[in-house]
């Protein structure tokens, strides 16, 4: 089956090569659509010297938020999967043929997702939210839909600033989908490099985590909090979780509720 590929990037000069050339070597048949939210370096035209090269390789360019571009990139899609990838990753050779293979039994399949940079940021996990049974958390640097099961459910809400892939996730197994995961579709995805970046990450994954309250209602009871202990803890868990809160409460006080939102669960 064709898998269509949907990156949303901005400003990934550096990284958009290693990703295109772990893509290209992938079992056919794929296709790779960039969506570019008008990057100001040599990411546009990168991508437009292999679309050159390979006639499966498209680039758009579509501003707003990343659940806005991914939904637009799917419009542009013509396989029954769709598959969402980081501009900042890069893929193991085997990713699409493994991925293939789980699509075979699940509506929705999630890769291993390996993450590559400063060590100690590397030992931080995701924190898990299971519903119905799933973990609902899969990110989306490594994630695969059935076409028919993404548009039935709306696509990604724009609204997300960050968690917009928990919140895909969420609906799609409230209308009856099933997630699968297999461990050998891996993507290596690069840990932020800088202080800066990673406390600013911090900063809107709680941002995100609060817009799913305020669009699903209460979700401690959904958090394990065996799995939560599970983790390595480092100081960085800790560190993480200062500027995680401020983004938690501004989002509280700042965000606005959408007009139209899913009844709490």
């Amino acid at each position: 089956m064709l898998i269509s590929i949907v990156i949303t990037v901005k400003d990934e000069e550096r990284d958009m090569p290693d990703l295109l050339d772990s893509l290209v070597v992938q079992e056919p048949p794929i296709e790779i659509i960039v969506v570019d939210a008008h990057s100001e370096d040599r990411t546009q035209e990168i991508v437009k010297e292999y679309s050159k090269e390979y006639d499966f390789v498209n680039l758009y360019v579509h501003g707003g938020t990343r659940g806005k571009s991914r939904n637009f990139g799917v419009k542009k899609a013509e396989g029954d999967l769709v598959a969402f990838i980081d501009g900042d990753a890069i893929v193991n050779p085997f990713w699409a043929e493994e991925m293939r293979k789980t699509a075979e039994e699940y509506d929705i399949v999630a890769g291993k997702t390996i993450s590559i940079g400063y060590h100690s940021f590397e030992e931080l996990e995701r924190v898990e939210l299971f519903y119905k049974g799933y973990d609902i958390t899969y990110p989306s640097c490594n994630l695969l839909y059935d076409k028919e099961v993404f548009k039935k459910i709306d696509g990604f809400d724009p609204w997300f600033q960050t968690a917009e892939d928990i919140d895909l996730n969420l609906r799609a197994v409230e209308a009856g989908a099933s997630i699968g995961y297999n461990k050998d579709a891996i993507v290596y995805h690069r840990t932020r490099g800088s202080f800066y970046g990673f406390f600013k990450q911090a900063f809107w994954n709680g941002f995100g985590r609060k817009q799913l309250t305020m669009k699903h209602g209460k979700l401690w009871s959904k958090y394990s909090p065996a799995k939560m202990l599970d983790h390595q803890i480092t100081p960085w868990y800790f560190i993480r979780m200062i500027p995680a809160f401020f983004g938690y409460v501004g989002c509280k006080l700042f965000g606005n509720r959408p007009e139209e939102s899913d009844k709490p669960l």
